[in-house]
């Protein structure tokens, strides 16, 4: 084989030789690296190479805001790609792709697109409060960053930054719902992995004391039941106190009854689904002194949609604090809640022998055990007729004073 000669040697560009180019075409470098001078005067860098059976090119930019050394520098790594069996072109078009993929696919965005998915489940107050938390905590800091370039621990310091303003339930509330957020990502292949998945509540937050809702004891009872008698303020607040505690239901739902709920005839309130917070019906029977409640309020509202409308406002419910200020101005601030009255007839019935599954039916608790749940749907409606009213009965006794002694029983 005869040598190379000086003349079959490709000539390596220089930058004085780029400078100076005026000669439309391809200008070789070696290796498949070439420059191309256009007739209107622009210089492209082109690297030919082949694949697969195929002749293809790369372009890395223009001369001379590509330099020739960066020039050749993209060149030796595509060439390493090929080397290793990989098709530099495929690999920067999949470049390309994910980058304009993660560009429209922000934390934001997406947890934008998981809430429009999952309001449907929820009612517009609780989606509207989901979404001000993440807008207040998450998108402010990190929204507008690509989905999968967000770290555990960017996630983990933000919610600890709300756990240290004293706010440690809605931390993990917060942390709950970007996890819902990137599991919902990765179901709709909007981000490949998870990278929340070992953000476990109880690892990232401190523990916290679950405080409970304060709630009158069965002692204190008579006082109480004689004070709310000689009660002087408004007798929708009044009435809307009875009822809550003869019926065991939760303040919302006592004070946005509607009339159109009730058959009085019946001894009977059926609660829609929509105004649950477990969203299933609930029905209700009615004791004859929570009938008596409601016939004296008929008289007062009946003409309404509302059984218990605002004194200031008609078409809207008694305000969310109306009852827990009565209870204040009682002598019970700190010391009683509204919805604490569920917790005493829950203790009261208890220890008095009603049937637990009675009793928690009537509270519109859910079976937390699922199988449970499935075969044991029962309503216990007319056990708990006889509940309500041996409630009712029990209340009255105490508010004459009565130490009341019911014999153990089970509904």
């Amino acid at each position: 084989m005869c040598p190379q000669t000086a003349k079959d040697t490709p000539v390596k560009l220089t930058d004085a030789t780029l400078r100076n180019l005026t000669k439309p075409g391809k200008h070789a470098d070696g290796g498949g690296l070439y420059l191309e001078l256009t007739p209107a005067g622009g210089k492209y860098w082109r690297m030919k190479y082949r694949y697969g059976g195929k002749e293809k090119r790369l372009a890395f930019g223009v001369y001379p805001g590509v330099t020739l050394k960066q020039a050749r520098d993209q060149a030796n790594k595509a060439r390493k790609l090929l080397a290793d069996g990989s098709d530099p072109g495929e690999l920067r078009r999949s470049e390309k792709a994910q980058v304009a993929h993660e560009a429209v696919n922000t934390l934001e965005s997406v947890a934008r697109d998981w809430l429009k998915h999952q309001g449907a489940r929820w009612s517009p107050v609780t989606t509207k409060r989901i979404l001000a938390s993440l807008e207040a905590d998450i998108f402010k800091p990190l929204g507008s960053r690509p989905l999968v370039s967000v770290k555990p621990g960017e996630i983990q310091a933000v919610v600890k930054k709300i756990e240290a303003r004293g706010a440690s339930e809605q931390a993990g509330r917060v942390l709950q719902r970007v996890k819902s957020v990137y599991r919902w990502a990765v179901v709709h292949e909007r981000i490949e992995t998870n990278p929340m998945l070992d953000l476990v509540p109880s690892e990232v937050l401190k523990p916290r004391t679950v405080q409970h809702r304060p709630a009158m004891t069965d002692k204190e009872l008579p006082e109480f039941l004689t004070k709310l008698d000689a009660y002087e303020g408004d007798p929708t607040t009044l009435h809307g106190l009875r009822l809550l505690i003869l019926t065991a239901t939760r303040p919302g739902e006592t004070r946005g009854a509607h009339w159109a709920e009730f058959d009085l005839d019946a001894a009977l309130w059926i609660i829609p689904a929509e105004r649950m917070k477990m969203k299933i019906e609930h029905r209700v029977p009615l004791s004859t002194q929570a009938v008596e409640v409601l016939r004296t309020m008929h008289r007062l509202s009946g003409g309404g949609v509302l059984v218990f409308p605002s004194p200031f406002y008609p078409s809207k419910p008694l305000s969310e604090n109306t009852f827990n200020s009565a209870l204040a101005r009682m002598g019970y601030k700190a010391t009683a809640t509204a919805h604490g009255f569920r917790a005493l007839f829950s203790t009261v019935a208890n220890e008095c022998g009603w049937n637990p599954d009675v009793i928690e039916r009537q509270l519109a608790h859910v079976e937390g055990n699922q199988v449970r749940a499935a075969y044991h749907r029962s309503t216990y409606l007319a056990d708990r007729e006889r509940l309500m009213q041996w409630w009712a009965d029990y209340l009255d006794g105490r508010k004459a004073g009565n130490v009341v002694k019911m014999p153990k029983r089970a509904a």
